[in-house]
This record gives structure tokens, C-alpha cells and sequence, in this order.
């Protein structure tokens, strides 16, 4: 019975654990893949500059919504930008680790009129 009840508690943080290798993983994946042209983190700039920011991606798009380009093959209006195509497991570390970076963008400071 406290085996039972150990295991039970233990439960959450397998799951965390879980989530956090999915997340590692993704990251290891879009470094790999997409770090040459896109900022992949909480800050910086993209090195290539008409490139987003991955951590600003969900105010254009839903992050799960991108789980079918991912392993279809994303094709951009980009001429340099490569397609890539993902497996089901790779698309969904992809995914964990997107959403999990995402900010809001902070709002635009309004001018001064007249300016």
C-alpha cells in the first residue's frame, strides 16, 4: 500500500519530466534546424532579419496549427527558406517546445501626434 501510494505521488513529476525531454528535444531540433536563420529563444534577434522570432510566432499563428506543416513540410514564401519535413514524434517536440517560449508582444508606444 505505500508502494502504491509512493508511485501515485511520484506521477506528476514523471509527467514533468516527460514534458521537459519533449521540450529539451525540441529545442535540440529547431537549433539543429532552423537556429541559422530564426532567434530560437527567449531573446535575441534573428540572424536573419526578415526571419521571426520563433517566441513571437503565436501572434500570427496558433502553435498546434503548425503541427500539420511540420510534417507535411513547411513551404514559406521565402525563396532561401528550406522545406523541412518532421515525424509524429518530432513534430510534437517541436510543438512543446514552441508554445513553450511563446511572449506577448509588447504593445506598440503610440506616437506623439503631429510627429
Amino acid at each position: 500500500m505505500i508502494a502504491a501510494a509512493l508511485l501515485g505521488a511520484a506521477a506528476p513529476f514523471s509527467a514533468a519530466a516527460g514534458e521537459k525531454d519533449l521540450t529539451d528535444k525540441g529545442e535540440m531540433l529547431v537549433r539543429e534546424n532552423c537556429a541559422r536563420c530564426h532567434a530560437i529563444g527567449l531573446t535575441g534577434a534573428s540572424p536573419l532579419k526578415e526571419a521571426p522570432p520563433f517566441r513571437t510566432l503565436s501572434a500570427k499563428y496558433p502553435i498546434e496549427n503548425l503541427a500539420e506543416s511540420l510534417a507535411e513540410g513547411i513551404v514559406s514564401g521565402h525563396p532561401d527558406m528550406p522545406i523541412f519535413v518532421f515525424e509524429t514524434p518530432e513534430v510534437d517536440a517541436i510543438i512543446a517546445y514552441l508554445e513553450s517560449i511563446q511572449v506577448t508582444p509588447e504593445p506598440a508606444e503610440p506616437g506623439i501626434p503631429g510627429e
